[in-house]
């Protein structure tokens, strides 16, 4: 049978279109370590289920000897597919192609992607890989990035949105994966700067790496631009699968349930001695999740960042819950600049796509000293502040031992809109400290005693016994109920059942002004 010569030009054309840039510039790809822009898609969708958009786009351009190069797709894939079967848009930028650089054609494809997943209600993935705005094209490549940036923001708390950048991404192609929801990098191969190491040296005379610079530890840890840094591209990918599977599709669905055998009964006794005796003596707050979440799998964001706080995503009963927690065995639990941007931002999210939070509270306080005043810590403490007083997901609220000063109010307080607030019998609600309190309380009393250390043990014995338990607060119904360690499980699913049908809203205004 002969094949029409019009389908055999389209299958040529498509066939071209799959090179990108062509053989030799795939194989440096691989040789770099990095898998091509349609493997990465391959890899991530459904087996078949990807539908390419806009393959035969090129660009529009005359300039600098353009009109001579022209590649279809113009440097980036874009189209749909579905991962666990759910729907998903996608981008993936083609580094073979002008070195994955913006065109205004290239931009256009991504925001098409991106308007069709906002009117279908679907999450959004971008792979970067892209040595920025393709200088031949002018302002409007910068005008292309704008319109991707103004996209970005409007799908905001509209439908999920993660960025895996796989590669370099530089200058104004660092703010898209800003504005989205989540940045997942691999390590050796991605870096993200305004400016890279030769502006740098340049301006400020700086010698620094491209992994010092920009790497994705550097990110990971020290900017917190990064919320995961992967050991390689299908670590990232796979990243991104589990992430989108505690999401719902868009902010107007309930997140995803997955049956699990674990028993919402189940309880650990394990739990009742977790926390030590002496209240200065750490112990490892992911132990108490793994304890109380379905079958211990919990997926934590920002790993290196912030470590004093510990936030991630897990099921309790099969239903998706954001927890955010203090981690006492790094700067005791503390709360600090870096650590209430992290949990500010991770409630923020949750509040947006519908996603409880279970709050595990052992915090002495907020950080003190120069370093910290000068830098802010009144106005970004106020940002994890303002963010638990304006989200209205259920908010479950457990305090596992320290709970002290304004660090209460600020960790899903019921002063705040806490639904449902418990304690164990080891958690101590105090305005500060025994040992502080009763050396300002009592200044005069120890500077007189011929015994100071004495007296002091002995008032701080007796302020212990008398405030730093959590019955004053449940008293006056702070505290909702105080319960043995070993029953938080159960308790948990079971209050997150009963807020399943919550309620609640803000007063009508265009939007609030939070700390900045």
């Amino acid at each position: 049978m002969t094949t029409n010569p019009l389908i055999e030009q389209l299958r040529q054309r498509k066939q071209q279109a799959r090179l990108g840039g062509g053989e030799d510039r795939i194989a440096r790809q691989h040789a770099g370590g990095k898998l091509t822009a349609r493997e990465r898609l391959d890899f991530m969708l459904d087996k078949g289920s990807f539908r390419e958009l806009d393959m035969f786009v090129t660009h529009r351009s005359h300039d600098f000897g353009l009109e001579k190069q022209r590649f279809m797709g113009d440097g980036v894939i874009t189209g749909y597919g579905t991962i666990d079967g759910r729907p998903v848009y996608v981008f993936s930028q083609d580094f073979t192609v002008f070195g994955g650089s913006l065109s205004e054609t290239h931009a256009e494809k991504i925001v098409k992607v991106m308007e069709l997943a906002m009117k279908n209600g679907a999450p959004v993935i971008g792979l970067n890989d892209s040595g920025g705005a393709r200088i031949q094209e002018g302002v409007v490549s910068l005008g292309g990035y704008a319109d991707v940036f103004l996209l970005n923001t409007l799908a905001s708390g509209v439908i999920p949105q993660i960025s895996l950048v796989m590669g370099p991404c530089a200058g104004g192609a660092v703010y898209s994966p800003a504005i989205t929801d989540f940045i997942i990098m691999v390590q050796d191969t991605s870096f993200m700067f305004v400016t890279g190491p030769d502006v740098v040296k340049a301006v400020t005379h700086e010698e620094v790496s491209f992994e010092e610079l920009g790497g994705a530890l550097t990110h990971a840890s020290r900017s917190g631009v990064a919320h995961f840094a992967a050991e390689n591209e299908e670590h990232a990918m796979f990243i991104a699968q589990k992430l989108l599977s505690f999401f719902p599709q868009n902010n107007q669905e309930d997140p995803p349930f997955a049956d699990t055998n674990d028993d919402p009964l189940r309880m650990d006794e394990a739990l009742d001695s977790i926390v030590p005796e002496n209240p200065n003596k750490a112990y490892d707050m992911k132990d108490i999740i793994r304890h109380i979440v379905d079958d211990g799998d919990f997926l934590e964001v920002h790993q290196h960042f912030a470590m004093n706080i510990v936030v991630g995503f897990a099921r309790l009963g099969g239903h998706t819950v954001g927890i955010v927690a203090q981690q006492p065995t790094v700067l005791a639990g503390v709360l600090d600049i870096d650590a209430s941007t992290k949990g500010a931002r991770f409630v923020r999210f949750c509040d947006c796509f519908s996603i409880p939070i279970v709050t595990l509270v052992d915090v002495p306080g907020f950080m003190p000293g120069t370093a910290q005043e000068h830098g802010g810590i009144i106005r970004n403490g106020a940002k994890l502040l303002y963010a638990y007083c304006e989200a209205t997901v259920p908010k479950v609220t457990v305090i596992t031992r320290k709970a002290y000063g304004g660090a209460y109010d600020v960790m899903s307080s019921k002063h705040i809109r806490g639904d449902v607030n418990l304690a164990w019998p080891t958690a101590e609600i105090a305005v500060m400290g025994p040992e502080g309190a009763i050396n300002i309380l009592y200044r005069r009393e120890l500077a007189a005693a011929g015994d100071p250390d004495a007296l002091r043990a002995q008032l701080v014995q007796e302020y212990r016994e008398k405030f730093a338990n959590p019955y004053v607060a449940a008293a006056r119904g702070f505290i909702d109920d105080v319960i043995e360690p070993r029953e938080t499980r159960p308790y948990l699913i079971n209050a997150l059942e009963m807020l399943q049908n919550k309620r609640d809203t803000n007063p009508p205004k265009k939007h609030g002004n939070m700390p900045l």
